[in-house]
């Protein structure tokens, strides 16, 4: 594991630009001991040699070369946050004081804080005040209800979030770079997702990887694009938002998919063939909460043929307590033709034949801009696209 000194980093960057530990610690202002002793602690760290040593100077090895990507990544992350802050940053701020920060701007109390990273509660405020003396203004306002951070503190925690989760891929690729494996894959996995088109690429994954771990997150896209941005989660599986909702993701099309309309084996419009629109409005639903593709798309189809969306609801995203209503009751469901099949298949439930084809929703990948995956995250992300119904 790389070192998380940042002021080891920024010299290993300032030796591989100028190829001159003298140059480098002329720049940094430290003596040139105190950067071949950075230099030699990282390779240490690394495994092996980052520079190669010529009479034309230091130039990086292979080796050197994925630090020297990943660490320019991080620092292009945060340097302009701290440039807005107080350029001193550059030169005093932390690990520990960057971990502090996140885990304060988002506990928003120092007790919770500290307790969060086993920390005593003093640490945790000292560290948090070292970056606000340095940057001569406060990150945090101060309330009744605890301490909110400013718009400025929220831009460098989400900074710092990025940065360290690219040093934690430097940490990865090393391994992988000297036989190894470290790391993880993070999905966040929305309900379509979780029937049929994951399990499968998981199954493959787990047969070309066997001890590489894989987390799944379920929850709304909300919550997971907010986990994607915040470098918790590696890519989002599932629904995609027309237009892209901001401008720090990208979203990758695989296939389309369209709605399901839904009801138990032996239910009065299963026997009936064709539905019409009034026979759908004659029953309750279970469909999901309002802000999803599904339910748009569920509401246009009473406004397309000029009636007023039913009104007797019960909202869940979730197949299998839509599912459960549908059989014990006289409910019809709306869900996404693609997550349902497999129970349609097995006799669960049935599809009433009223057409839907017309209203296509695109299913793919989604995840972060300039992000660079490590080749097990890639693997797995060809797996789902391998997978993926024919577009």
């Amino acid at each position: 594991m790389i070192s998380r000194n940042l002021r080891h980093l920024r010299v290993f960057t300032a030796v591989a630009e100028l190829k001159s530990l003298t140059q480098a610690s002329e720049k940094w202002h430290l003596s040139q001991p105190a950067v071949t002793q950075a230099i030699n602690k990282l390779e240490r760290e690394t495994g092996g040699a980052l520079f190669e040593r010529t009479r034309g100077g230091l130039f990086l090895t292979s080796r050197g070369e994925i630090l020297l990507r990943r660490v320019e990544s991080a620092f292009g992350l945060l340097d302009p946050i701290i440039k807005d802050i107080s350029p001193r940053l550059r030169i005093s701020l932390t690990y520990a004081q960057l971990q502090a920060l996140i885990a304060v701007s988002e506990s928003e109390n120092f007790t919770l804080a500290a307790r969060r990273m086993g920390l005593a509660q003093p640490t945790v405020h000292r560290a948090v005040t070292q970056i606000e003396q340095e940057a001569a203004r406060s990150l945090f306002e101060r309330t009744s209800f605890g301490i909110l951070p400013t718009r400025l503190c929220q831009a460098l925690a989400q900074a710092a979030r990025l940065a360290i989760y690219e040093l934690d891929q430097a940490d990865a690729e090393f391994a992988e770079f000297d036989g190894g494996e470290a790391g993880s894959v993070v999905i966040g996995a929305m309900p379509l997702s979780r029937s049929a088109l994951l399990p499968r690429a998981l199954v493959r994954f787990r047969q070309e990887f066997p001890t590489f771990t894989v987390r799944i997150i379920d929850g709304s896209y909300d919550v997971l694009l907010g986990e994607l941005r915040r470098g918790t989660i590696d890519f989002l599986v599932g629904a995609l938002r027309l237009p892209v909702p901001i401008g720090d993701v990208m979203q990758e099309r695989l296939f389309d998919d369209r709605l399901a309309l839904l009801a138990r084996p032996d239910h009065p419009l299963a026997a009936k063939g064709a539905v019409t629109i009034d026979d759908l409005l004659a029953y309750s639903w279970v469909v999901p909460g309002q802000g999803t593709p599904t339910r748009t798309q569920f509401e246009t189809i009473f406004t397309s043929a000029g009636k007023e969306p039913p009104r007797r609801l019960i909202e869940c995203g979730s197949l299998l307590m839509m599912r459960g209503a549908l059989r014990e009751s006289d409910h019809l469901g709306c869900i996404s033709r693609y997550q349902s099949q497999p129970e349609c298949d097995h006799g669960l439930l049935v599809q009433l034949q009223y057409d839907t084809n017309q209203l296509l929703r695109p299913i793919g990948l989604t995840y972060r801009n300039n992000w660079r995956p490590i080749r097990p995250q890639r693997r797995m992300m060809a797996l789902v696209a391998e997978l993926a119904p024919a577009p």
